[in-house]
C-alpha cells in the first residue's frame, strides 16, 4: 500500500530543518514520509510528482507568498482537495487569518508551534488518507473480482459496503470539524461568533495591559421579522447580506464586524478615543442603514438600533459587555427618538448635545446666522496691517453671539465640518476682493483657519478657483494650519500645500507649542509664518522663563526662514518684550478685538495703520517669503 507523505514549505533553511525534526518521529512511528521545499515554486513541482496528505506553508516568502502558492495548488484538479495548514511567525494578524481560510486553509497556526498539536493535526490527515488509499484497494479488489464469484461473496460485499459508508460518514465528519475551524458566517462572510468571543477576550487582555479602552456596539435591525414573514427569508438573508456589507464599509479596516445570528450584529472598536469613535461610527452605521435596500423588485426599509458598551467602563469581562451592550440597544429600540445609545447615561447625555448642536449649526447655515470678524495682524516695527483673520462667530437665535471655539468642538459631524470650512473659505475670499474693489482700493489680505480635523485634496478644489475668480494676487490670502492638524496629516498634506504655496496662498503655523509638531514637519511644509501659542505669550514677563521659551521660538522661527505672529497679545508690557525680541507681527486684544469688515477698515483709519494696508496693489507688492516687514 502506498505510503502517505506530508510536504513542508518554508524559504528559511533553519524553520524548514525544524519543523522537519519535529515530525520526524512521528513519521516513523505513524508511517509517512516527509518531503520538503525551500519555495512556492518548488513546492508547485511537487505536487505535480507526489499525492500529499497535508502541506504545511508558510506564509511570508519570497517571489511567491503563501497564499499565492496555495491559490496555485488547489487550481490544479489533481491537488486540489490537498489539506494545507499555513504556519507563520506573524502574531495575531487576524486580516492574514481570514485570508488563509479563503484561500482554502483547514487550520493556522503561529510560530513557535507546540509539537504536539502539530503532529497530532499531522497525523489526523495522514489517516485520512490512510483510509482513503485502503477505499481505494479494497474498491480495486472489488472491481477484479470475478463475476463467477459475485452471488458467493454478495454477504462480503454488503459487509464491505457497510464498512465505506461508514468510513465515508467519518470523513465528512472529520471535514465538518475542520470546517468549524472556520472564523466566518456563512450567510454574510462577516466575523462568526466563535471568533468573535475570542478577539473580545484578546482585547479585554491588550487593554488591561496597556490601560487603554475600547467600545463594543450591538445591534440589530428594526422590523426584521415582519421582512422575513411578508418577504420569505431569501428576502430576509439578502437583507442580511446587503446590512454586512454597509456595516463593513462604515467602519475602519482595523475595527471587527461580527454577525452573531438572525439581524444581531457586533462592531468592536479598539485604539484610542473609543468613545468618540463609537459615536462616530454608530453615527454612519445610522446613516448608512437610514437608506432604503432594493432587493429584487423590493424597497425595503429596515434602520438599525446601536447600543454602545465601553470597556472597562461598563464592564471587566467580555460576555458581561456584550449583554450591557445588547442592553443599551433594548434601549435605543425602545426609544423613538434615538436610535443610539450608550450604556452608560452620562455618555448619551453628552451625545445628545452634539446631536443638539450639529442640528442647530445646520440651521444656521440655512438661516444666515454665521459671520466673519476680523482680527489685524500688526507689524511690531512700523504699526501697519497688512492682514486679518477671519474669525467665525453664530448669531445664536437663544444663546446670542458665539465665537467659533466654543462651538466647534461639540460638533462631531466630519460633513457639516466641511460645509463650515467651504462657506468661511468663500467668505473670506469674497471679503478680500471686496477690500480690494473699494475706493480707494485697500491691499488688506485675509487669513483664516479650518473646522475639519483632516486636510483632504477637496481644499485646493475650493480654495484655488476663488482666488482666480476673485482676481487676488500673490499673498492676498493666507491659510492658518493648527499644529494638530497638521499631527493627524496624511502622506497627502505635503503635495496638497505645496499646491497652494505654488498658487501663492501662504501657509501660517497656527498656534505653534499646543502640540508639540516636530521641526522636520515645520521644514518640509515650508511655512511662510509661524504664529505662537497665546499660552507662551501670556507667560512673558514670569518667573517660570515664559519670555525665554518665546525669544527661543522667534528664534527657530528666524532658522526656518519664517516670520513670527504673537497671539493673544493684551498688555503693554508683552508688546515690548516682542518688539526686543524681534517678533514680526502681534495679534491680540491690546490692538483691537474682531470687529465687522467696514468697522475694521474705520478703525485702520482712525488709528492710522491704514496708510500701507490701504495702498494700491502695484505699490506693495506682496512680501516673499521669510522676508521681514
Amino acid at each position: 500500500m502506498p505510503i502517505p507523505k506530508v510536504l513542508i514549505v518554508n524559504d528559511d533553511p533553519a524553520s524548514l530543518y525544524a519543523l522537519e525534526n519535529l515530525l520526524a518521529d512521528s513519521a516513523q512511528q505513524r508511517g509517512y514520509h516527509l518531503h520538503t521545499a525551500g519555495s512556492g515554486k518548488e513546492a508547485l513541482r511537487q505536487v505535480l510528482r507526489h499525492d500529499y496528505a497535508v502541506i504545511l506553508l508558510d506564509v511570508s516568502m519570497p517571489d511567491m507568498d503563501g497564499f499565492e502558492t496555495a491559490e496555485a495548488i488547489h487550481s490544479h484538479p489533481r491537488s486540489a482537495g490537498v489539506p494545507i495548514i499555513f504556519i507563520t511567525a506573524h502574531y495575531a494578524d487576524e486580516m492574514n487569518r481570514l485570508k488563509a481560510y479563503q484561500k482554502g486553509a483547514v487550520d493556522y497556526l503561529f510560530t513557535p508551534v507546540i509539537p504536539q498539536i502539530l503532529q497530532t493535526k499531522v497525523e489526523v490527515f495522514v489517516e485520512m488518507t490512510k483510509q482513503t488509499i485502503q477505499l481505494r484497494k479494497k474498491s480495486d479488489e472489488l472491481a477484479r473480482l470475478n463475476e463467477d464469484l459475485r452471488v458467493q461473496r454478495m454477504q462480503e460485499l454488503e459487509r464491505i459496503n457497510q464498512e465505506l459508508e461508514a468510513e465515508i460518514t467519518e470523513r465528512k465528519h472529520a471535514e465538518q470539524r475542520a470546517h468549524e475551524l472556520s472564523t466566518r458566517d456563512a450567510l454574510t462572510n462577516l466575523v462568526n461568533r466563535r471568533s468573535l468571543i475570542q478577539q473580545l477576550e484578546h482585547a479585554v487582555a491588550s487593554a488591561d495591559r496597556n490601560r487603554t479602552q475600547f467600545a463594543l456596539l450591538f445591534l440589530d435591525l428594526d422590523k426584521f421579522k415582519e421582512v422575513n414573514d411578508h418577504y420569505g427569508h431569501e428576502v430576509g438573508d439578502e437583507l442580511l447580506r446587503q446590512v454586512a456589507a454597509r456595516l463593513t464599509a462604515a467602519v475602519r479596516v482595523s475595527d471587527v464586524v461580527a454577525r452573531l445570528g438572525g439581524d444581531e450584529f457586533v462592531v468592536l472598536i479598539e485604539g484610542e478615543r473609543a468613545a468618540a469613535n463609537a459615536a462616530r461610527v454608530a453615527r454612519k452605521i445610522e446613516q448608512a442603514g437610514a437608506r432604503p435596500y432594493r432587493i429584487g423588485s423590493h424597497r425595503i426599509r429596515s434602520t438599525p438600533s446601536v447600543g454602545i458598551a465601553l470597556y472597562p467602563q461598563d464592564s471587566d469581562c467580555a460576555r458581561t459587555l456584550m449583554r450591557n451592550a445588547d442592553l443599551a440597544m433594548y434601549q435605543a429600540k425602545q426609544d423613538k427618538g434615538c436610535s443610539i445609545r450608550f450604556f452608560h447615561e452620562e455618555l448619551n447625555a453628552r451625545e445628545r448635545e452634539r446631536e443638539r448642536w450639529s442640528r442647530e449649526l445646520r440651521q444656521a447655515l440655512d438661516g444666515d446666522q454665521l459671520e466673519l470678524r476680523y482680527q489685524p495682524q500688526v507689524a511690531l516695527e512700523t504699526g501697519q496691517v497688512h492682514c486679518a483673520e477671519a474669525l467665525l462667530y453664530w448669531r445664536h437665535p437663544r444663546l446670542g453671539l458665539i465665537p467659533g471655539p466654543q462651538f466647534l468642538p461639540c460638533v462631531p459631524d466630519r460633513a457639516l465640518l466641511d460645509r463650515l470650512d467651504a462657506w468661511v473659505i468663500a467668505s473670506a475670499c469674497a471679503q478680500a476682493a471686496l477690500w480690494r474693489q473699494a475706493s480707494p482700493p485697500t491691499r488688506l489680505g485675509v487669513a483664516f483657519n479650518l473646522a475639519a480635523p483632516q486636510l483632504e485634496a477637496e481644499l485646493a478644489q475650493q480654495l484655488l478657483p476663488l482666488l482666480r475668480r476673485h482676481r487676488l494676487v500673490a499673498g492676498s490670502v493666507t491659510l492658518e494650519l493648527n499644529e494638530t492638524l497638521l499631527l493627524d496629516a496624511s502622506d497627502d498634506a505635503p503635495p496638497l500645500l505645496r499646491q497652494l504655496h505654488e498658487a501663492g496662498v501662504r501657509l501660517a503655523l497656527d498656534h505653534f507649542g499646543s502640540a508639540h509638531s516636530s521641526l522636520a514637519t515645520c521644514k518640509q511644509l515650508q511655512f511662510d509664518a509661524l504664529k505662537i501659542d497665546r499660552a507662551f505669550v501670556h507667560a512673558i514677563g514670569r518667573e517660570d522663563g515664559g519670555s525665554d521659551i518665546v525669544a527661543a521660538m522667534i528664534h527657530l522661527a528666524r532658522a526656518l526662514a519664517m516670520q513670527v505672529v504673537a497671539l493673544g497679545v493684551n498688555h503693554e508690557q508683552q508688546l515690548e518684550q516682542l518688539r526686543a525680541q524681534g517678533c514680526d507681527y502681534y495679534q491680540g486684544e491690546l490692538y483691537c478685538q474682531p470687529m465687522a469688515p467696514a468697522d475694521l477698515i474705520d478703525h485702520l483709519h482712525r488709528t492710522g495703520a491704514a496708510s500701507q494696508a490701504c495702498a494700491p496693489d502695484s505699490t506693495n507688492p506682496p512680501k516673499q517669503r521669510g522676508q521681514r516687514p
